[in-house]
């Protein structure tokens, strides 16, 4: 088997297809943290979606193909139960010296590199905090993709946000806690919020407030590496009042119940992916 060509670090153009939400985040991030330049950024679209990436610069031409032969990544961001064909449509330009990287839940690698005609393919589990710049993505890298391939985009997708390197084999349980997991810090959020609201805060002061405790929570974990446990304790001194909420959440089972909502929603990611 021959070498697998470089994509030229310096040099290399972007394409997305399927110009929705995460891959206008994505050339945003990019653009703005200054991974790449909007002019080495493209996406096809005839509607409404034009003028998002017009606005930052992007290159939006009139079909897929000539996003693919413009580009040396090419980005399927489209809905899982169109990527096949989007894919498949495109299969003649896919040549290997192209990296192809998908974004679609739940579609497997084995797939992906079947309909692409060769394993230069990447997969990334991103999550919706990529519009602010926040994400939490995990890629697995296909046979055909190189060490530097996987730089590439890391680099794409640390732009809005971190990435981590697991096995495929693990996107099921990602999908459960970084993909999911959003969904149930918002009902943390409005149930804390709720509470103020009980005690006697308005509810516009009580919901900054719970967003922002969750924020800043999750901020000292991430930076300053402590186990949540240590954190937890440095904030509950003896017969306080941070004890006497653990307590009740404790009582409640609260951790039990977001293990349950992980593992049921990872369970489910199985399920649909076995489709």
């Amino acid at each position: 088997m021959s070498a697998v060509q470089p994509i030229p670090a310096d040099t290399y153009k972007v394409g997305f297809i399927g110009a929705g939400k995460m891959a206008e985040s994505i050339a945003k991030g990019v653009v703005k943290s200054g991974v790449l330049p909007a002019s080495r950024i493209y996406t096809a679209h005839k509607g409404a979606r034009r003028a998002a990436f017009e606005s930052i610069g992007v290159d939006v031409k009139e079909h897929n193909n000539q996003v693919v032969e413009n580009c040396d990544v090419v980005i399927f961001s489209v809905k899982p139960q169109v990527v096949k064909d989007a894919i498949s449509q495109l299969k003649p330009l896919l040549s290997k010296k192209k990296l192809l990287v998908s974004v679609a839940a739940g579609i497997k690698l084995k797939d992906l590199q079947e309909w692409a005609g060769h394993d230069r393919f990447i997969r990334v589990m991103p999550n919706t905090p990529a519009a602010v710049g926040e994400g939490a993505s995990v890629m697995s890298l296909g046979a055909g993709a190189t060490q530097e391939d996987g730089e590439i985009i890391a680099s794409l997708f640390g732009a809005v946000g971190k990435i981590w390197k697991a096995d495929e084999k693990q996107f099921d349980a990602v999908t459960g806690l970084s993909g999911s997991g959003p969904a149930y810090i918002f009902l943390v959020i409005e149930a804390l919020a709720d509470g103020a609201v009980a005690a006697g805060l308005p509810r516009e002061l009580a919901l900054g407030l719970a967003s922002q405790t969750v924020l800043g929570a999750a901020s000292m974990a991430s930076r300053t590496g402590k186990h949540p446990g240590q954190l937890k304790d440095d904030v509950t001194s003896p017969g306080g009042t941070t004890i006497a909420g653990v307590h009740e959440l404790e009582k409640s089972g609260f951790r039990g119940i977001l293990m349950n909502a992980v593992v049921a929603a990872a369970k489910r990611s199985s399920e649909l992916s076995q489709n």
